[in-house]
């Protein structure tokens, strides 16, 4: 099967919005969109939401009552204050982390937020649309304000801790010293800033230049993404959510959704599959075990033959680091489950032993909705040739 193609689109310039759309100013879409879609212009965000701020549920009433046609948009009045951090961030950049925000606080994740608007959170734009507002398109007025996309405050400042620095640990590949660990920690300030607000090395980079990630330290301030809910510690726990009747894993896709009952769509998460077609799974499944936040590891040496120096069963400690990271939801094929990554840059691009790997912050929402017994359906249509 071929993989789905990589080609970047073509970025709409600012001059270029504004001439389609003979606005003073660019609408807030992301880019790019897919090549040859047209571009859809909604209106801006209405009062800005604090970067604290929940994210708000999808209005009922819209979801029950499908539009016939688009809602026009609404005639621009003025554009939102800019937060002082954001000033600093290019426009387009600030758009396409705010959808990208949006979308991952309504349950339909972009993966992990980069600023480019591509592949997987488009898809996770198209669904959301698809769920909520049946008949309108992705980029219409109404899905915009449904998520709350906050491009005035899309980014935010945030001032390194202690604690934060006390989240790294040491950084070993050998099993036998991860088994004598108590914990298995972050690689780096970076490494656990990056998880800290779900987004890239390259993003973190690009919104803080001339800032050394490898030289970190407490009391520095970074621009980061203003994620939500704004994390304000580094506590790690799940949020049980009720109504999901049933998950299903694409493996062509490598994708994660989470239906309920009336076969709704109630979220949608990106994943890495075995990178070995024969370690796929054959069957459906179900959910038999939920061990989060901070599962430990059993490290068996006959499931990785290319671990030489291992005679014995290991315990490996919890940590977001582990090799399941912060979140195991067991299944009952043995030895296969959902869980967390201590590589959340690599889902998608990776192959995993067999399991289904997350982001760590993905993991965690995903084994809120789970319950045991819970019924997880394979999708696999080419069998044969599976692709990263």
């Amino acid at each position: 099967m071929k993989s789905r193609s990589s080609t970047s689109p073509i970025v709409p310039t600012l001059a270029a919005l504004l001439a389609t759309v003979g606005l003073a100013q660019a609408a807030l879409v992301p880019a790019p969109p897919p090549r040859g879609a047209p571009l859809h212009h909604p209106a801006l965000a209405p009062a800005p939401i604090r970067p604290a701020a929940a994210p708000a549920a999808p209005p009922p009433a819209a979801a029950a009552a499908p539009a016939a046609a688009p809602v026009a948009a609404a005639p621009i009045v003025a554009p939102p204050t800019l937060s002082a951090a954001a000033k600093a961030v290019p426009e387009q950049t600030r758009i396409n982390i705010a959808w990208q925000i949006a979308l991952e606080a309504a349950d339909f994740s972009p993966g992990i937020i980069d600023s480019h608007f591509k592949q997987k959170s488009t898809m996770a734009l198209k669904e959301y649309a698809a769920r909520y507002f049946p008949g309108l398109k992705p980029f219409d007025p109404a899905v915009y304000k449904s998520l709350n996309v906050d491009v005035a405050n899309a980014v935010t400042t945030y001032t390194l801790t202690a604690d934060d620095a006390a989240m790294v640990g040491q950084v070993t590949e050998d099993w036998n010293e991860k088994a004598a660990m108590a914990r298995l920690g972050y690689e780096s300030l970076c490494d656990a800033i990056t998880e800290k607000f779900h987004c890239t090395l390259a993003l973190l980079e690009a919104l803080n230049p001339g800032v050394s990630m490898a030289r970190l330290e407490p009391g520095q301030t970074l621009i980061v993404p203003a994620i939500r809910p704004f994390p304000i510690d580094n506590r790690v726990t799940v949020a049980k959510r009720s109504g999901a009747a049933y998950v299903t894993v694409d493996l062509a896709e490598k994708s994660i959704r989470v239906f309920d009952k009336d076969n709704s769509e109630m979220a949608l998460f990106h994943c890495s599959i075995a990178r070995d077609k024969d370690k796929l799974p054959s069957r459906d499944t179900k959910v038999q075990v939920i061990a989060a936040p901070n599962p430990n590891y059993t490290f068996d040496p006959k499931v990785w033959p290319d671990v030489h120096d291992v005679s014995r069963i290991l315990t490996i400690p919890p940590g977001p680091r582990n090799p399941v990271g912060l979140a195991w939801v067991g299944l009952d094929l043995p030895g296969y489950g959902i869980h967390g990554t201590p590589k959340p840059e690599l889902i998608g691009k990776t192959g995993s032993h067999g399991c289904f790997r997350l982001t760590n912050w993905d993991a965690l929402k995903f084994a809120g909705f789970a319950r045991e017994g819970m019924p997880v359906k394979i999708i696999n249509p080419d069998k044969t040739s599976p692709t990263e």
